[in-house]
């Protein structure tokens, strides 16, 4: 599977999205992530494995912690190709107000504007 599927993959999962919006605040162990949840730690480490995959996490080794951390840059991926279609719908807008405004002024120049 290619990077940009991946991170999709691993973006469709509204828990493993909370999980990233809590590491976005910081460091946080597996304990701290589970605790909002109400699943169990193998699922939530399941949760992480698939993010880890995704090169969304890394986690560390101090002594007894392992923090998890978030890892932004397979998101600029997602965002550059969310982006190219954000813009194709804004030109897309734009074009369409356009043609509204010109069937407005042609109506009013008709003299249907009343």
């Amino acid at each position: 599977m290619d990077r940009l599927s991946e991170t999709f993959s691993a973006l469709a999962d509204p828990t493993r999205r909370a999980i990233l919006a809590r590491l976005a605040l910081g460091e946080a162990t597996v304990t701290e992530l589970s605790e909002p949840f109400s699943l169990t730690q193998p699922a939530i480490s399941k949760h992480l494995k698939v993010l880890e995959r995704a090169g969304l996490i890394t986690r560390g080794r101090t002594a007894q912690w392992r923090p998890c951390r978030l890892e932004a840059g397979p998101l600029r991926g997602a965002f550059d190709w969310v982006e190219h279609y954000r813009r194709f719908w804004e030109e897309s807008f734009d074009r369409l107000d356009d043609y509204l405004a010109t069937i407005q002024s042609k109506e009013s120049d008709n003299g249907h504007d009343k």
